[in-house]
């Protein structure tokens, strides 16, 4: 009797050890979850139109985007998100140093000939991060000058893939751009400069692009036909071999899709623009499956634009969705990349971190690519420079839906086009 009455009295005493126990392992992991240094992946499309986005016009799905559906449902769509410029290399400055270009000091995109870049006196996201104990790691399209001190291994990188400007320039001695302009849509003739084999045969082709990795080049001229999968290969590498030695990373993937011309794998009978759209989401798709399966309570990724589409490229161009620009377009302008009309710089946004970022939400607060640079270094626990005006806005609050973006509509931003600016605000 008295053995047994032992063991009932050491029996509540185990479990409430056992509770204890629980209790205070539950509670490490949230103190680590909460203390642990988030990693960063910034996703960085080319000339994608506001309307390719199925989550932002579910009337008119396509189902070309799935990957980025789900993103979206899981996480926060920014429906009122504007890139910093409405072309590349200022918009592409701006986000890495959350300065306007008046600021910054890029206002043009830079040619295949420029021998300068984004000004050496700017200090970058990656060289912030870099500096706090993050591993840097860029894949794809640079455009922020591509000789010596400009490349991105001397602006923060630790490791470098991709190609050093757009995908339709490569060596040439002649300023700017080295083929000539498409044929205005609904003219005779071919409407585009294709590629050699199947639907883009031609100039492109013979466009002399190399791919780089950190300093070297590896290939020239590229095969973008397999960029993709190479940009997937590393950026998958990246993700697994970072969460293996548990150093925090920021990956910036800056993409060629959906800037001309485009490489499907294999165009299907809706076209080569819907293909290279797919294609664009299933990388999306691959990262974020990868990241779910290391360290998903603790990384953030950020999908976005550098710009709206290339209109002028006409069926391979995407959607600017119902900012149509009709004045404009009535007086025979446009109303996407390099103007300042809404469709040339309200781009598709989805922001996704499980159980940071409430699921399916979503945000009309007026945000801005420049916002990226400080919300960036807030949550990673990094002051921003202060020798210096940062024209960007903490939105920690608005991505963790702690506040609705009401604290924004009143804001003024700057949309530059070229050399000129625009003001827009809400």
């Amino acid at each position: 009797m008295a053995e047994g009455l032992t063991q009932l009295l050491i029996l509540p005493g185990v479990l409430l050890c056992g509770l204890l126990f629980r209790t205070v392992t539950q509670h490490g992991a949230t103190v680590e979850k909460l203390s642990k240094k988030p990693n960063f992946i910034i996703i960085l499309a080319d000339d994608i139109g506001w309307g390719d986005l199925d989550a932002n016009q579910p009337e008119e799905r396509t189902n070309n985007t799935p990957y980025l559906n789900l993103m979206a449902l899981q996480g926060l769509r920014l429906t009122d998100f504007h890139s910093p410029a409405s072309t590349c290399s200022p918009s592409r400055a701006s986000i890495l140093t959350g300065r306007y270009g008046l600021r910054n000091g890029v206002t043009h995109n830079f040619a295949v000939n420029s021998v300068a870049g984004l000004p050496l006196s700017e200090v970058t996201l990656p060289q912030l991060l870099q500096r706090a104990g993050y591993y840097t790691a860029m894949i794809g399209k640079w455009h922020l000058g591509h000789n010596g001190p400009y490349s991105p291994t001397n602006r923060g990188f630790d490791y470098y893939l991709g190609i050093p400007y757009s995908n339709d320039m490569g060596c040439t001695d002649i300023p700017g751009y080295n083929l000539p302009q498409c044929l205005p849509c609904g003219s005779s003739g071919p409407q585009v400069i294709r590629l050699k084999k199947s639907v883009h045969g031609g100039c492109y082709s013979k466009v002399g692009l190399p791919l780089i990795e950190n300093r070297s080049i590896v290939e020239q001229p590229l095969d973008l036909w397999t960029l993709t999968d190479r940009y997937k290969t590393a950026a998958l590498s990246i993700i697994k071999n970072a969460s293996e030695q548990g150093q925090p990373y920021l990956l910036y993937i800056a993409l060629a899709h959906m800037h001309v011309p485009l490489a499907p794998p294999r165009p299907q009978n809706d076209g080569v623009y819907a293909a290279s759209l797919r294609e664009l989401d299933s990388l999306v798709g691959a990262v974020k499956i990868t990241s779910d399966n290391t360290d998903k309570d603790h990384t953030l990724i950020w999908f976005t634009g550098d710009n709206g589409p290339w209109e002028q490229k006409c069926q391979y161009a995407g959607s600017v969705g119902p900012f149509t620009g009709k004045w404009q377009t009535s007086k025979g302008g446009g109303s996407a990349k390099r103007t300042t009309w809404e469709g040339g710089h309200r781009v598709p946004t989805v922001a996704y971190w499980p159980g940071r970022i409430p699921a399916n939400t979503t945000s009309s607060a007026l945000l801005s690519g420049m916002d990226i640079f400080p919300t960036v270094l807030s949550l990673a626990g990094v002051t921003p420079p202060s020798d210096r005006r940062i024209d960007g806005i903490d939105a920690t609050n608005i991505l963790l839906h702690q506040e609705t973006g009401r604290e924004v509509q009143q804001r003024h931003v700057a949309v530059e086009q070229d050399s000129s600016s625009s003001m827009t605000h809400h």
